[in-house]
């Protein structure tokens, strides 16, 4: 579904993505897992092209996505999540989702305004009430829902989790799960490396800006160095 081909991201003079390779198999869960800085927002604004790369390519189900601006890489079929959840504070609920919503094409799993309430019904309790009233918990939910009713093809998320109590740390692992087993292609940037192991198929390392570790998901846990070294998971954990 996804093929980065050895890009090269800046911010100014500043080299950030220095040479990213990775893939995201159709239908699968792919993990980038890293420390904080080591450039995993930065990949996902390569991919969606807020921050385009200077060299390399982004294929998307056959497509070069690597130029173009971020709404035509939308209707490519990439969705973000993005971190910090960004949702719009003065819109309501259903506002949030009927700007974002658009038509599912042939063969993709198909989302519209009210499977998504039915995937969260807290957010069909609070349909009509604005952003800024919404709990962390729910803004996350809501950030999710507006990137499927987008109907992508590839599902990016960056650090879905962060700043969530346990227990909706476990429910979004769980919608994860879901969407997968649903035929939708999940590409986790994630800090949390406990929580992207457990719902990922496969997995990569970041550090300062490459891939410096990929395996299937369950072999990295196994990996005490690779876990050391890079995640900052101490040995046996």
């Amino acid at each position: 579904m996804l093929e980065v081909i050895d890009i090269h991201t800046y911010y100014g003079d500043s080299h950030v993505l220095q040479g990213t390779t990775l893939q995201a198999r159709r239908g699968e869960v792919t993990a980038v897992l890293g420390r904080n800085g080591v450039g995993k927002t930065t990949l996902c604004r390569s991919l969606t092209g807020l921050t385009p790369a200077r060299r390399g390519r982004v294929i998307l189900d056959g497509l070069d996505t690597t130029r173009l601006p971020p709404y035509q890489v939308s209707e490519a079929g990439i969705g973000l999540v993005p971190q910090g959840r960004r949702i719009f504070m003065s819109l309501t609920v259903n506002e949030n989702l009927l700007i974002a919503a658009r038509p599912s094409k042939k063969g993709r799993v198909a989302w519209n305004i009210e499977r998504v309430f039915t995937l969260f019904p807290r957010l069909a309790e609070r349909r009509e009430n604005g952003g800024n009233e919404l709990s962390g918990g729910e803004q996350q939910m809501l950030a999710i829902a507006r990137a499927l009713v987008a109907n992508p093809a590839l599902l990016v998320m960056d650090e879905p989790t962060e700043g969530l109590a346990p227990a909706l740390v476990d429910e979004v692992g769980r919608l994860i799960r879901q969407l997968r087993d649903e035929g939708t292609t999940v590409l986790l940037v994630e800090q949390n490396a406990a929580f992207a192991a457990e719902v990922s198929d496969a997995a990569h390392v970041m550090h300062q800006g490459t891939i410096v570790h990929r395996s299937r998901a369950a072999d990295l846990w196994n990996n005490e160095e690779i876990k050391s070294q890079y995640l900052g998971v101490p040995g046996g954990q």
